[in-house]
């Protein structure tokens, strides 16, 4: 069975900085896209970053290009989301998902597997 597991959330004050990981299990993704995606209270789940297979593509939404930094160690399964210089606008819950091609997008239908989330909250 596929399980993505996102870890690393928290409270920050704006300006400070997190880094999400997010582990996978039940297959080997080496092979796979990865993204990820976040929610905030009362809007609908939008794109925050995406990384192709071997991690040589990223591709970033508007609004977090240049403060956030998406990575990935494939030994570990593992991908991950720096978040440096955070805003109170960034707060919301952070999914992190696969999806089984070599390269994706921006959309949530690209997407086959999704985790549970970690919530994010920047206050002012």
């Amino acid at each position: 069975q596929v399980q993505l597991v996102e870890s690393g959330g928290g409270l920050v004050q704006a300006g400070g900085s997190l880094r999400l990981s997010c582990a996978a299990s039940g297959r080997t993704f080496t092979n796979y896209a990865m993204g990820w995606f976040r929610q905030a209270p009362g809007k609908e789940r939008e794109f925050v970053a995406a990384i192709s297979w071997s991690g040589g593509r990223t591709n970033y939404a508007t609004s977090v290009k240049g403060r956030f930094t998406i990575s990935r160690v494939n030994a570990k399964n593992t991908v991950y989301l720096q978040m440096n210089n955070l805003k109170p606008e960034d707060t919301a819950v952070y999914y992190c998902a696969v999806a089984l091609t070599h390269y994706s997008g921006s959309y949530q239908s690209e997407y086959d597997y999704w985790g549970q989330g970690t919530q994010v909250t920047v206050s002012s």
